[in-house]
């Protein structure tokens, strides 16, 4: 499956974004499907995640409460809505699958398997 993120911006702080992944491929709804995210000088780190069948959603603690992951399986798009953004939420996003099962593994990035290319996100205070 290839991926392709989108819907980065710079926004001020209090501000909503909502980005996308577009998925190439007919088996996307096999997939469990995840975002994470890198800030200039730290590692990438987990976001959300959600299971291919939409049954489970997981989150960062930083991010609970304020962002919220779906997807449409009719249209191959995974979504992730920001709201109430802050300084610290800046970072290049990313979207990844893995193929569905070990659920436990959600926020792990090395269980991902295919990786969009990533959309910028600038929170200015």
């Amino acid at each position: 499956v290839q991926l392709q993120a989108s819907g980065g911006g710079l926004v001020q702080a209090g501000d909503s974004l909502r980005l996308s992944c577009a998925a190439s491929g007919r088996t996307f709804s096999t997939y469990d499907m995840g975002w994470f995210r890198q800030a200039p000088g730290k590692e990438r780190e987990f976001v959300a995640a959600i299971t291919w069948d939409m049954s489970t959603r997981r989150y960062a603690n930083s991010v609970a409460g304020r962002f919220t992951i779906s997807r449409d399986n009719t249209k191959n798009m995974m979504y992730l809505q920001m709201n109430s953004l802050k300084p610290e939420d800046t970072a290049v996003y990313y979207c990844a699958a893995r193929p569905r099962g070990d659920w436990v593994y959600f926020s792990s990035s090395p269980r991902y398997d295919y990786w969009g290319q990533g959309t910028q996100v600038t929170v200015s205070s």
